[in-house]
């Protein structure tokens, strides 16, 4: 069998079994026959709501579990071609065979990602936040650079992207923004790209032409449906109002619409500006003040599934994800998965897929190998 051959079966292998970890092979297998029984009862459909709920979990196991299985044997099969028309020497037939494992190493990385984004949350719409760190025009225009990349990255899958804040510096770029990303799992793409990015470059804005080094905070969470109930005290809530800045132009509002929620108990701070209409901004700052708190509370249960400190330490705000090196040398590495490229203005024009994968990826072998620690 040729080497080609050889490291796709490979390939393939490991996509399956990263597959079988994340959806907890055995319990996937009973919950689903638990599932099967239920649909097997005429009671089920007295309440539509329930019924529903239970046939889309039933379709999603069954697809999952059912695409692994049809991925397994159409492997076997191949495998078994291959050696026998090795032995009999019929070229034709381990041709063919190696051209459909070629194949099945595409599907299975498809399958691999689509698994991934199966999170409680990671198939709805997502609110995106960019600050800038410490160092002023550098680290704002840092930061606006990342916005730019978020929208593009969007817009390359046809994501809708709405402003619902935008803060601007004082010579260049932004002090903080939050995008509203609307499309098929954004949230789950989104989700691992929360933390600190470094950027290295040689300043435009320094005489000297010398090497900067600047930081910005990105914070995604997901936005929530009315199926997720968060409670709130407003009694904890401080609310503010202020009057817009943006870009310029129409983006300046001159009446205080503008509207700020602090979370006293947890110290979140939301803020919308994108209405003329206190009213419709501070809807939509509750809204995004309930998904802040829904996040942090996903964000608890993945820790304790993780049980590492490690691992704890790689999703938490405020850690260095991932360097953007434009000079000396063009290198952008992330510091969670050592994914690389060489790249950088690709990268920053929204060619994030690979980065995001791997991240994917690392959270679920993280996961499963904590799991494995704690047994």
């Amino acid at each position: 069998m040729r080497a080609e051959t050889e490291a796709r079966i490979a390939e393939i292998r490991d996509a399956m079994n990263l597959i079988r970890r994340h959806l907890d092979w055995d319990v996937a297998e009973r919950r689903l026959a638990e599932l099967n029984a239920r649909v097997e009862d005429p009671n089920l459909w007295n309440d539509a709501e329930e019924a529903q709920g239970v046939m889309r979990e039933r379709q999603k196991l069954d697809s999952a579990i059912g695409a692994v299985r049809a991925m397994e044997r159409e492997l076997d099969e191949n495998i078994e071609l291959i050696e026998l028309g090795t032995e009999e020497g019929d070229e034709t037939v381990v041709a063919d065979a190696e051209g459909a494992i070629a194949e099945l190493a595409q599907s299975a990385a498809r399958r691999q990602v689509e698994t991934l984004l199966s999170g409680e949350a990671d198939g709805n719409d997502t609110y995106l936040e960019v600050h800038a760190g410490a160092g002023g025009t550098e680290s704002q225009d840092w930061a606006e650079m990342l916005l730019r990349m978020y929208t593009r990255w969007a817009e390359r899958r046809g994501y809708k992207v709405e402003v619902l804040e935008y803060h601007a510096g004082e010579e260049a770029g932004i002090k903080s923004a939050t995008l509203l990303v609307k499309g098929e799992n954004a949230y789950g793409w989104l989700k691992t790209e929360s933390g600190v990015h470094r950027l290295v470059r040689i300043s435009p804005y320094d005489s000297q032409a010398r090497r900067h080094t600047s930081f910005a905070s990105v914070w995604v969470y997901p936005v929530v449906d009315d199926s997720i109930d968060i409670q709130i005290n407003e009694s904890e809530v401080r609310v503010d109002t202020y009057r817009a800045s943006g870009a310029g132009g129409q983006h300046i509002n001159t009446t205080d619409s503008a509207v700020r929620l602090t979370h006293i108990p947890s110290g979140i701070v939301v803020a919308c500006q994108s209405e003329r209409s206190q009213h419709k901004n501070r809807a939509t700052a509750w809204s995004m003040l309930k998904a802040r708190l829904y996040e942090a509370e996903l964000k608890k249960r993945e820790e304790a599934a993780m049980a590492q400190e490690a691992t704890k330490s790689e999703i938490g705000w405020g850690h260095q994800i991932r360097s953007y090196v434009l000079q000396p040398y063009q290198l952008v590495k992330d510091l969670r998965t050592s994914m690389e490229s060489t790249t950088p203005s690709e990268v920053l024009d929204g060619d994030l897929d690979p980065f995001m994968e791997a991240a994917l990826a690392q959270r679920i072998i993280g996961g499963a190998e904590a799991a494995d620690a704690a047994q």
